[in-house]
């Protein structure tokens, strides 16, 4: 096995980083949207409302869990890189691996979540063909 050096795990630095700004986003519209549905649903209480506040609870599920796997991956590098600094080769080794993985676990639920905003398009649309 080879070495692992302290500039390994700090490769996932940036890329988190660009993550998390793009999930901060994301949350931030879906709050937005969450609000004015909201605010619709106090007006008329309709089915296609219901369609879509049901669609924004799937959503933020998977930010939230997009945000905390996130987490979990860029601390674990943290712990990578000082398991590299105390020369405890296999310990740096097993926690840059789960940080991948934590990391890949983040980017699946990203996927899930675009997915869903692609059905919350679809609940509109189909609205607009049955009226």
């Amino acid at each position: 096995m080879t070495p692992l050096t302290i500039s390994t795990p700090a490769l996932l630095f940036p890329a988190v980083s660009l993550l998390f700004l793009a999930y901060t986003n994301r949350f931030l519209h879906l709050a937005a949207l969450v609000r004015q549905l909201h605010r619709d649903w106090t007006e008329r209480q309709d089915d296609c409302l219901r369609a879509q506040i049901d669609n924004m609870r799937k959503r933020l599920a998977l930010i939230r869990w997009m945000q905390l796997l996130g987490a979990v991956s860029i601390l674990l590098c943290v712990v990578a890189m000082v398991a590299v600094m105390l020369e405890a080769d296999l310990a740096g080794w097993i926690t840059f691996f789960a940080a991948l993985l934590f990391m890949g676990g983040s980017l699946v639920c990203l996927i899930l979540e675009i997915a869903c905003s692609g059905g919350a398009l679809k609940i509109l649309l189909d609205r607009v063909e049955r009226d």
